[in-house]
């Protein structure tokens, strides 16, 4: 079992992408309300090597065997907390010629280090998911050696430096996506001059229970408040090539069958990565095979009979 290598999993923005997650789970500068993986266990701004980058690369020409369309830093965290991160990017770079993408919340930009180490990525997707001071308490429950200014500040530097892709990710949760909020998310996008703006909402179980998702409806409405309009980041949907592995589907089902399950119990019982449970789970899901039941704020699933 690959601790650190994941994939390739179907991406709604990347294809097919093979994820290398850089420290360990739920370590990040935030605590989002909307985290699809929990509560943040880690919450720190410490950068350091918190896995073995050594064993990282020991994994990963297994994953590259698998052809896929991105290389992806990303996982189970905030990745720019791996303090040989900038290693990592250059690494990759000698190894293959899939492209690189980097998906941070971009809270550690404002940082020359950071931005200096992660120069060479072919695709950077930092986050905006608000545009005041209070809702980014409210939403990504930062760090409280973190500001909004700082990250804006990082946000809109490394544009400037930055020659690669450059997207900006906005995921709004109901309720706090008012009308003067999304405009003030729009404003900062201006300054911040994107390659393209991504809206996104909650699409999985969060963190907390208070972050709903917005209807499609009123994010079609809100993407005119970007300019360019944003994205709205469509479902992944597989072709017949990049569909879900029927075996490791398979092996999802059994396991939810005989008890249910949380993410953490179904990773640990099929022995793949927390990532990519979440893409079966995501797919069952839609397929209306499982149920979803909370228990002491924990996520169970079970399967419909």
């Amino acid at each position: 079992m690959n601790e650190h290598v994941f994939g390739p999993v179907p991406s709604r923005r990347l294809g097919r992408s093979l994820g290398i997650d850089l420290v360990p789970f739920k370590t990040c500068t935030y605590d989002c309300i909307y985290c699809q993986l929990g509560r943040t266990t880690c919450r720190t701004t410490e950068r350091k090597e918190w896995v073995s980058v050594d064993e990282i690369f020991l994994e990963l020409n297994e994953g590259l065997a698998a052809r896929p369309d991105y290389v992806t830093l990303s996982g189970s965290g905030e990745p720019t907390l791996c303090s040989r991160i900038g290693e990592v990017v250059d690494r990759v770079k000698t190894m293959t010629n899939v492209p690189l993408a980097v998906l941070t919340n971009g809270s550690l930009l404002w940082q020359e280090d950071v931005r200096r180490q992660l120069r060479d990525a072919d695709l950077v997707i930092p986050s905006l998911d608000a545009g005041t001071p209070h809702t980014f308490e409210q939403v990504n429950r930062p760090d409280e050696s973190l500001t909004f200014e700082k990250l804006l500040d990082g946000l809109i530097t490394f544009r400037n430096e930055f020659h690669g892709k450059y997207w900006l990710e906005v995921l709004l949760v109901a309720d706090l996506a008012t009308d003067a909020e999304v405009a003030k998310i729009a404003r900062h996008a201006e300054r911040i001059r994107p390659d393209r703006i991504q809206l996104n909402t909650v699409t999985r179980p969060p963190a907390d229970r208070c972050a709903a998702a917005v209807s499609r409806d009123r994010l079609i409405q809100l993407a005119s408040s970007f300019r360019p309009p944003a994205e709205i980041i469509a479902e992944f949907r597989a072709t017949r090539e990049q569909a879900v592995s029927e075996v490791s589907r398979d092996r999802v089902v059994a396991l939810i069958e005989r008890r249910p399950c949380t993410l953490d119990d179904i990773a640990q019982g099929t022995g793949m990565h927390r990532n990519e449970v979440v893409k079966y789970i995501e797919y069952l899901n839609a397929q209306g095979r499982l149920r979803q039941t909370d228990v002491e704020g924990r996520h169970y699933y079970q399967t419909v009979r």
